[in-house]
């Protein structure tokens, strides 16, 4: 049973790995979703085309990719801690912000954070040519197109912003302008340092810019007076983004403050937004126009056509972050009771009404869980668990309400931390007696005491002067702290990655028709409430078992004595194997040395002697 439960696992997790690594290789496009720099793989924003500096893809997708694209696989990481920007922004009393393109967002803002969008007047009337989207049939008319478009304006003495959404399109098309041998400045994840430098530079006479969405957003582009007398700032969209609010910012780079300019977008029929969200109407009408290689459409028709597939898309994707909302809704109450009992462990200020919370809930669930058993089978359960015994008789457990069972088993408890506490402190007030004489100047520093339940060892920080006031008590108070934080922080690293999983598995309720969310908010709280237990019962386990490691002075006066006496026993077998030795050597001196030759002498060979007899009749005799 145990190896086939083994294989189960080995192949489980090779199977995730496989899955992980083809959507590293079928999903993940480097330049769109990631760029790599200085030998790593870094995530890209896709709405702004900004790095997201330290982010990493979990569950083993980041390192997928990093295998993908022949760079040093970095270790997984493990998730500490989650929260979904909006749970974060509901954490403010007040909310507010600023831009010009929050009102085709404003229900959004309205269900989530019921905020209202007030549409703020120009200071200046806004001249900007904005133009109906000119349509193409293929990528490859609507680039050609951009770039005869930029040609064009740069003889006029404009100068152009060039809006792509993506990493890849903005290098292609500075590869095409580079062949044209037009000068210009190319804006993207990779060159990020550089973006207020040249967003500053894009608004000079025949100077082009190509940017991913995000624009140099936050830095003006200041126009020469012949710039405004040729027609101000064309920007030039090379697809229509999947929101409309960041084609309306990348349109408001041009016109500010009343300057002229111009915004145009270019489209075609095999853009993502197009191919996904525009419905085949659009495709149709093309044909029956009988359009040729080349040939373009403009008109308002299509326009409003292609602003409604971008309606469909944000409202596809407003529905799933609600989506998410709700889940991190759930996981939101469970933080903030989490977050308070972390926060006071943490400051360890009301260290004993949360330890005396402890003890009445691990009793009130232990007799809750354990009902019905007979007292010997209770007492056991309560030693393993942690390490306790309440005085309480058969007759008395027979009759006892439940109640009175846990009054029995919160006053062990607290018994057993007051006996363990004293005798930390019994434990090392003779040392600390000394430390606080030596140490007379330095009473406002820590010193640290090792205390171990028998597996797991802490080194806890306690204040001398405090030790000093308290006589020792201090330092179970700080270690029930260092326990208590201790303890929640696994639990609950444990615990998010459980719900990730349950978060997968739920959704699965959806082909027996029911709602997902309804089943996830059912088994996180059995989860939450398990987590909680385990909680209550570790940090007792650990109290409850807790001392300092002191060396046994009987015990290391017979260790010594063992040492010593095996030293003896050596030395008495060094000298009999000495005196061996010794005899061994007078038996060899009493027999006669072996000749040496040079090399071996036949028996019918002339002796070596020089006798001119054979060996075998003279010193070769006898062998």
């Amino acid at each position: 049973r145990d190896e086939v439960i083994n294989d189960y696992s080995i192949k489980s997790e090779r199977v995730h790995t496989v899955i992980q690594l083809l959507k590293a290789f079928a999903m993940f496009e480097k330049d769109i979703e990631y760029v790599v720099m200085d030998n790593k793989v870094k995530i890209v924003d896709e709405q702004t085309g900004r790095i997201l500096e330290g982010r990493r893809y979990s569950d083993g997708l980041h390192q997928a990719i990093e295998a993908k694209e022949h760079v040093k696989v970095e270790a997984a990481t493990q998730t500490f801690a989650t929260i979904t920007l909006q749970n974060y922004f509901r954490m403010y009393h007040k909310l507010a912000g600023m831009t010009g393109t929050a009102e085709t967002e404003a229900s959004e803002f309205w269900s989530i954070y019921k905020l209202d969008v007030v549409v703020i007047p120009t200071n200046r009337k806004v001249i900007r040519d904005d133009r109906q989207d000119l349509i193409y049939k293929t990528k490859r008319e609507k680039y050609n197109a951009v770039i005869e478009e930029i040609v064009k304006l740069v003889e006029e003495g404009r100068p152009v912003l060039v809006g792509t959404t993506s990493v890849e399109i903005s290098e292609l098309l500075s590869r095409m302008l580079k062949l044209r041998g037009i000068k210009h400045n190319v804006l993207n994840a990779k060159q990020h340092a550089l973006e207020a430098q040249v967003v500053a530079e894009a608004g000079r006479s025949g100077q082009v810019t190509i940017a991913t969405n995000m624009a140099g957003r936050g830095t003006d582009i200041k126009l020469t007076p012949e710039v405004k007398e040729a027609g101000g700032l064309a920007i030039i969209g090379t697809e229509r983004h999947e929101s409309r609010r960041v084609d309306r910012q990348l349109r408001g780079r041009a016109g500010r403050q009343g300057d002229p300019g111009s915004s145009q977008f270019f489209v075609s029929l095999e853009d993502d937004l197009m191919r996904l969200f525009g419905s085949g109407r659009i495709a149709s009408m093309m044909d029956r126009m009988g359009l040729k290689e080349g040939e373009v459409i403009q008109a308002g028709m299509m326009t409003k056509a292609i602003e409604r597939a971008q309606k469909k898309v944000e409202e596809n994707n407003f529905g799933i972050r609600k989506r998410l909302l709700e889940y991190d809704d759930v996981m939101n109450s469970q933080r903030e009771v989490i977050y308070t009992r972390r926060r006071h462990a943490l400051y360890g200020e009301r260290i004993e009404i949360d330890l005396n919370n402890i003890m009445y809930d691990y009793a009130d669930n232990f007799v809750e869980e354990n009902r019905g058993i007979d007292l010997e089978d209770f007492r056991m359960e309560l030693i393993r668990e942690v390490a306790v015994e309440p005085r309480i008789d058969e007759a008395t457990y027979k009759d006892a309400k439940p109640a009175e069972l846990v009054e029995a088993i919160v006053t062990a408890l607290k018994e057993a931390y007051a006996r363990r506490a004293k005798a930390v402190a019994d434990t090392v007030r003779p040392v600390m007696e000394r430390i606080y004489e030596d140490r007379k100047d330095q009473l406002d520093s820590n010193i640290y005491f090792p205390l171990t339940d028998g597996h797991l060892g802490y080194n806890v920080p306690v204040n001398l002067q405090k030790c000093k006031d308290t006589d020792g008590a201090e330092i179970y108070k700080v270690f029930s702290k260092v326990v208590m934080f201790t303890t929640i922080d696994d639990a609950w690293r444990e615990h998010l990655r459980e719900m990730d999983d349950l978060r997968q598995s739920v959704q699965n309720a959806t082909y027996e028709q029911k709602d997902p969310l309804l089943i996830y908010k059912f088994e996180s709280f059995g989860l939450f409430s398990k987590m909680i237990v385990k909680v209550n019962r570790d940090v007792l386990a650990v109290l409850n078992k807790a001392y300092i490691p002191v060396r046994d002075q009987n015990a290391e006066a017979v260790q010594r004595q063992q040492q010593e006496r095996a030293k003896v026993d050596v030395n008495k077998l060094q000298a009999s194997r000495m005196q061996a030795a010794a005899h061994a050597g007078q038996e060899e001196r009493q027999k006669p040395m072996p000749m040496h030759v040079e090399k071996k002498v036949g028996r019918n060979d002339p002796c070596p002697c020089g006798s001119g007899k054979k060996y075998k009749n003279c010193h070769g005799k006898g062998l």
